[in-house]
């Protein structure tokens, strides 16, 4: 992937090179290798390395760990759409037996099925996974630590059986279902589950000392669906891409943004922290702004992939150390400095199109009581509702066709909003599960619950 140096402004391009070469530096990594992403490609790479005179490129790979497991969840969701599987199926209703299956596709992809973070010793990371050749050897005797769908637990073992739910109803390798649904059309040739040169080597580098050790590379087996995976920044940018608008070929605009969002309860920690996790990727709260994406770590390599949608800018970073840097600060960082420095720029105001009158009376400020509320019509083709001043109750709805719309999120996820007429034609109010919006505060002449005094306002006798 060709870069332009003209794309950002020469400031911004000494910071994003800043920012790599102290995390390089201070984190001790032999190399690490960045990207920047901004409306939908690459728009800057940076690397840094211990070896002088070279420098890693966009198409050098690197081991990117847990970042498999979005791409697993890719071809989840790709079942669901299509209508072979709901995420609410228990794992039982398609891959019988493995003492897991109590657990639904949707709790395995949020990593709330209870299920144990690792398989059974010794550390499936740096053995082969020759000792784990069946899923009982990956689940062990108890693969249940949890009740399921009561917290989140993060696990490993949950993608390896999404992985064999994959190969179960595809009848093929999770590796080649992967390739061919997700890898060969987004143009990812340079990811793939085994290092293919130019490649990193892994290392590890001592504690206490400037000293290293050459890690060695294993082939997960089982596990790979949770960690196997190679790429380089430039498929990762290509991936970030998708994940922030997707694509009609592999997964759906609406698919990708279900994947972003929160789609398990919280630990308290993580409440403080701002992070959850959606499915298949990583929700967190940095600088001020909602990032998702995905870290990644195996002996010898750390990663991470951070998107943020409302500033449409992303970050990759690849680094070929066991421990050092904190990638995902730097991923945050890099993200943070193109986004205050070079603002996303909207799109012109236009107006719409055509006006539907019955949707343009719904419009304007309504009273839910003595609350204030704005209704507004937007331009893509929904209605907001939120309050006039401070914080409240705000969604989005969609039309269903019949004259009702159906809200998008928070409190008003999946409630009905119903415009109601009076006799003559003219509205009334609307009901938004089973509160009354009127034009007027408790409005008389609409069917305000509890109904209105009949002596009206009045002040302090």
């Amino acid at each position: 992937m060709t870069t332009s140096p003209e794309e950002l402004l020469a400031g911004t391009r000494r910071a994003l090179l800043h920012r790599i070469a102290v995390a390089q530096a201070e984190g001790r990594a032999p190399s690490l290798v960045a990207a920047v992403v901004r409306g939908g490609r690459s728009v800057w790479h940076g690397a840094r390395t211990s070896v002088d005179g070279h420098g890693p490129d966009e198409n050098v790979q690197y081991r990117i760990g847990s970042i498999t497991k979005t791409f697993t969840a890719v071809l989840v969701l790709r079942l669901r759409d299509e209508g072979v599987l709901d995420l609410g199926d228990p794992l039982e209703k398609h891959l019988p037996g493995t003492g897991a299956g109590e657990a639904t596709i949707a709790e395995l992809l949020a990593h709330t099925g209870g299920l144990a973070a690792e398989s059974p010793a010794p550390w499936w990371e740096r053995t082969p996974g020759s000792l784990r050749p069946e899923l009982s050897d990956v689940l062990g005797e108890q693969p249940l630590l949890h009740p399921v769908g009561r917290r989140f637990h993060y696990s490993n073992p949950g993608y390896t059986l999404l992985g064999a739910l994959v190969e179960e109803v595809r009848g093929a390798p999770w590796e080649e279902v992967l390739r061919r649904e997700v890898l060969e059309p987004l143009g990812l040739h340079r990811t793939s589950s085994q290092p293919q040169a130019p490649h990193a080597g892994g290392w590890a580098v001592h504690p206490w000392a400037d000293a290293m050790l050459p890690e060695p590379v294993e082939d997960l087996g089982r596990m790979a669906p949770a960690g196997q995976l190679w790429s380089t920044t430039g498929d990762l940018a290509r991936f970030a891409a998708f994940l922030a608008k997707g694509d009609d070929r592999v997964l759906s605009a609406e698919s990708v943004r279900e994947m972003r969002t929160p789609a398990a309860p919280a630990e308290a920690a993580d409440v403080m922290d701002g992070a959850t996790y959606g499915l298949g990727l990583q929700i967190q709260r940095r600088n001020g702004r909602l990032l998702v994406g995905h870290s990644g770590s195996l002996p010898g390599f750390l990663a991470n992939l951070s998107i943020s949608v409302a500033d449409d800018v992303a970050a990759v970073v690849l680094a070929n150390c066991t421990s050092g840097p904190l990638l995902s600060v730097v991923g945050a960082d890099l993200v943070r400095i193109v986004a205050e420095a070079e603002p996303r720029i909207p799109e012109p105001w236009r107006p719409l199109p055509e006006v539907d009158r019955a949707v343009l009376e719904l419009a304007g400020q309504w009273y839910w009581g003595t609350h204030a509320f704005a209704l507004r019509v937007t331009a893509d083709g929904l209605v907001s509702l939120g309050p006039l001043s401070g914080n409240g109750r705000s969604s989005r709805f969609r039309a269903n066709g019949d004259g009702t719309w159906t809200g998008l999120e928070g409190y008003y996820a999946g409630e009905l909003l119903r415009p109601v007429r009076r006799p003559d034609g003219t509205l009334s109010h609307f009901d938004l599960g089973s509160f009354v919006f009127t034009r007027q505060p408790y409005d008389e002449e609409a069917p305000v619950p509890g109904g209105v005094d009949p002596e009206g306002w009045r002040g302090i006798r």
